[in-house]
């Protein structure tokens, strides 16, 4: 209860200091270009998402724009996604659903960026990002069919399958018992273990290269998966687990160079210029509204 109220304040603050992006330009697209936005979105994060977009197409121009609506979508906030997204389309969630994957959190969301690759270059864009500068890196992705990963480390690199199980297999306690690290630690448990890569990254932002994966190839691994670690795999947690998978395995994916992208823990001044504002640190401290009033402020 407490946390839910704190949380309907700090958002209200925000909406006071970044409610100028609803008078900025609607988004600008572009037709030559071969990549579109995917995001998955919820009723009360449509002003953060339109400052996510309008922030990031103003450095990088997607040819189209998807939202996945999780249910609590209203008539109200659809037209006004329309009014500032030419040519929106919206996705229904359960249409992205396979018996071989866990439902609900943001497995639907892979689901359909697995049915866009196969026309289009993919980025998932979460709502609680935000373009403050120049991302030519991105760009270059997209100009070079590239599939890229949000890393969570300086010079991070993907990895061998193999390192991470090892990695993960000495963690105990508490971080042990994360979905994410259970799922590490059973890799070996994959068909093509040895063979697979791996990339400790975000899904909340990662790049998918047109042609790079097909849905059958997130069924098996999730499928496999399960078999592993049983109902923990319908944790909170998974989806990124599946997500960094399937990036690393894209030929000549890349992990983005950190800190110029980075989450609000690890961002530094003067350096990063595309942050994601997760949960754990996404209203404190004022930066998120003080940036984004200061983005909203050139568009």
């Amino acid at each position: 209860m407490f946390y839910q109220l704190n949380d309907r304040v700090r958002r209200m603050r925000f909406a006071n200091a970044c409610g100028g992006i609803l008078r900025a330009a609607p988004v600008t697209l572009d037709a030559a270009s071969s990549m579109v936005v995917l995001s998955q979105l919820q009723h009360k994060d449509v002003l953060l998402f339109l400052l996510a977009l309008k922030s990031f197409a103003r450095q990088v121009k997607p040819r189209a724009v998807y939202v996945l609506d999780d249910g609590s979508l209203s008539g109200n906030d659809r037209t006004l996604l329309n009014e500032h997204i030419p040519g929106l389309t919206m996705l229904d969630r359960a249409e992205f659903r396979s018996a071989d994957c866990p439902t609900g959190g943001t497995w639907e969301r892979l689901l359909a960026i697995s049915a866009l690759v196969s026309d289009h270059y993919v980025i998932q864009l979460d709502s609680d990002t935000l373009t403050i500068g120049p991302i030519d890196e991105v760009r270059d992705c997209v100009a070079r069919q590239v599939a890229f990963a949000l890393g969570t480390w300086d010079r991070q690199k993907t990895e061998t399958m193999r390192e991470r199980w090892e990695t993960a297999r000495k963690l105990t306690g508490r971080a042990a018992d994360h979905v994410q690290v259970v799922a590490e630690s059973h890799f070996d448990r994959l068909r093509g273990f040895e063979s697979m890569r791996y990339v400790r990254g975000c899904s909340g932002f990662a790049g998918f290269a047109p042609r790079s994966f097909e849905r059958k190839f997130v069924e098996d691994v999730s499928a496999q998966m399960r078999a592993a670690i049983g109902e923990k795999w319908a944790k909170w947690g998974s989806e990124q687990v599946m997500s960094n998978i399937v990036v690393a395995n894209i030929a000549d994916a890349i992990v983005l160079p950190h800190p110029k992208y980075a989450d609000c823990h690890k961002m530094k001044p003067g350096v990063t210029e595309f942050i994601h504002f997760i949960g754990s640190c996404r209203f404190d401290g004022g930066n998120y509204g003080r940036l984004g009033t200061e983005v909203i402020a050139t568009l």
